[in-house]
């Protein structure tokens, strides 16, 4: 197993990433159903596809079933079908929990909000 960074590129997985979004995966690791992978989808009607992160939602007979988290944009298993266990390149590790990363982000907002109410008196 390796680790490697992997950078977010477009909006399929928001609001969990967002482009530009830095994360830490493990590269040969067992897919976790649940969890964010970095995987490599079938070409499409225009040539090959980039690698992309989606999440593992469950395994089937005909291999890995994987969705963005998007409603709006992107491919996923619903256009592609199932992945072999071969286009599931790596876990990711960093960060996990996204959610806390979300909250934490509106934290901020509201701290900041209520300091320039404070400012205002």
């Amino acid at each position: 197993m390796q680790l490697g960074f992997v950078v977010v590129r477009g909006r399929s997985m928001e609001p969990t990433y967002v482009d530009g979004d830095v994360l830490l995966a493990v590269y040969g690791a067992q897919p976790r159903i649940g969890d964010p992978h970095v995987v490599r989808l079938p070409d499409g009607p225009e040539g090959p596809r980039p690698i992309a992160v989606k999440r593992v939602t469950s395994r089937g007979p005909d291999g890995w079933w994987v969705e963005r988290d998007s409603t709006r944009e992107g491919v996923d298993s619903w256009l592609v079908g199932a992945l072999a266990d071969d286009a599931v390149l790596a876990r990711v590790l960093w960060p996990r929990k996204p959610r806390h990363v979300a909250a934490m982000r509106r934290c901020r907002t509201l701290v900041a909000t209520f300091r320039k109410k404070r400012e205002k008196r």
